[in-house]
């Protein structure tokens, strides 16, 4: 019985679960893009926002021992791959105002217009890039 499923589920759960908290301890939204661009352009530096990255990074870290065997992931090993992918997510949300988590997460939930379009165009911009890295281009 496969049960790869369950991470998806409970990554998605902790996901929404930040977002709550993070919405309601603070009356702010959630955009894991825009928190790190206020501490990267010096625009908005905080103590909560350096708190988020640093759970951000730290809790997989902390939680790794317990998850054992570890999921297995589809990374490419091919590192110029991952850069390129990495700096066209980052100009995506600068384009978007917003990534993943702001849009989809805290957006979608909130029945905003503004994140249910994002949502659609980068899901889509992402399922066509797939598309040709792997099976036009054979990059992935």
């Amino acid at each position: 019985m496969q049960t790869e499923w369950v991470w998806g589920l409970a990554g998605g759960l902790l996901i929404g679960l930040g977002a709550a908290v993070y919405l309601l301890g603070n009356g702010r939204i959630m955009g894991a893009s825009g928190i790190l661009g206020g501490m990267v352009d010096k625009s908005e530096r905080s103590f909560e926002r350096l708190s988020f990255l640093v759970g951000l990074i730290a809790m997989p870290l902390l939680l790794r021992p317990l998850l054992s065997p570890t999921p297995e992931t589809n990374l490419t090993g091919n590192f110029t791959v991952v850069i390129i992918a990495g700096v066209l997510v980052g100009l995506g949300t600068r384009i978007a105002n917003g990534c993943t988590s702001g849009h989809g997460v805290c957006g979608i939930s909130r029945f905003s217009l503004r994140g249910i379009i994002a949502t659609i165009i980068y899901i889509t911009a992402g399922g066509v890039t797939l598309a040709l890295m792997r099976h036009i281009w054979g990059l992935i």
